[in-house]
């Protein structure tokens, strides 16, 4: 099997048979065999009977959820039962070009590319969708240190063992690069793709999904840089807070006891913010700190603190 093609549906019935004849045309003309893994997200048109239907022409995988579970699921699904050399993965509301899938997949098993991830660069979207996708990218740019231009592409290629060593959930799907990254493949490359106007159906994006894609980039953050060791993150804080406290509960007192031996009035300690201010941070500082002694006390628990991925042996 070259490809796997991952495309999660939702309400989308009236692009899937131009989607698929598109498809199967793209990879015959590429003379690459395929297996489409079509995830139907609890959609409530008649997607998964469309699916069903298609099945009966084409090498189709279907998959059904009992309701919307979301993307990052979507993918999670696909990415456990894909066969092909490479996966790739693409929307079907028909804005990804399917003429793209030949040179990712060249881009996989001839370049060696770990992850290509595609670029958008004229996107057909309103503006209420691409100036946050643009402000989301750049504070993925800064936070992950990955120079891609747009993370959430859903037109996407991997190598198979990729996919199968990373867990997508949540919005994850829009931060994959950095789950691929943390899983140790340093390979990722990125590719200009022609975007479409949309065709059918209607945009999914809503404000809510902007809110829980900025908290899944602190969440993917912390995950891959502190689940094993967390009391490098918040011991670091506890500690960082409870010194400027104690250093100013110790300044305050000290300013007291000088000005006093002059002969100076002076107010009491109780009377000065910066007081109260520095009891606060002795208190977070050290919140801080049992959090990250309890969490390191949980994650020695956990079954996969041991867990790495040997790719070599003798």
């Amino acid at each position: 099997m070259d490809v796997s093609l991952v495309i999660p549906a939702y309400n989308e019935e009236e692009s899937l048979t131009e989607l698929m004849a598109w498809i199967s045309k793209v990879m015959k003309s590429a003379s690459l065999s395929y297996e489409a893994l079509l995830i139907d997200d609890g959609s409530n048109d008649n997607t998964w009977e469309k699916i069903e239907e298609l099945s009966n022409d084409y090498p189709i995988k279907g998959f059904k959820f009992q309701h919307n579970y979301g993307k990052s699921a979507a993918l999670f699904v696909g990415f456990e039962n894909a066969l092909g050399d490479s996966v790739i993965t693409m929307d079907a509301d028909m804005q990804d070009s399917p003429d793209e899938i030949p040179e990712l997949h060249r881009m996989i098993v001839e370049e060696g590319f770990d992850m290509v991830s595609g670029w958008k660069r004229r996107r057909y979207d309103p503006m209420g969708k691409t100036i946050p996708s643009r402000f989301f990218n750049y504070t993925a740019r800064i936070v992950s240190g990955i120079k891609l231009h747009d993370f959430n592409c859903g037109l996407k290629a991997y190598r198979n063992d990729v996919v199968k060593s990373i867990e997508v959930y949540g919005e994850m799907h829009r931060y994959i690069p950095v789950l691929v990254k943390a899983s140790g493949f340093k390979k990722i490359g990125e590719k200009i793709v022609h975007h479409r106007a949309r065709k059918y159906g209607v945009s999914k994006y809503g404000i809510e999904r902007m809110m829980k894609g900025y908290l899944d980039l602190l969440t993917v953050t912390f995950l891959t840089r502190f689940s094993k060791s967390p009391m490098y993150f918040f011991g670091a804080f506890g500690t960082l807070l409870f010194l400027m406290g104690g250093f100013s509960v110790a300044y305050i007192i000290i300013e007291k006891l000088c000005l006093q031996s002059a002969g100076q009035m002076v107010r009491a300690v109780t009377a000065q913010p910066l007081f109260f201010l520095a009891i606060l941070a002795i208190i977070l500082g050290v919140q801080f700190f049992m959090t990250g002694l309890l969490a390191e006390l949980m994650s020695r628990k956990a079954p996969e603190r041991n867990s790495y991925k040997i790719i070599k042996n003798i």
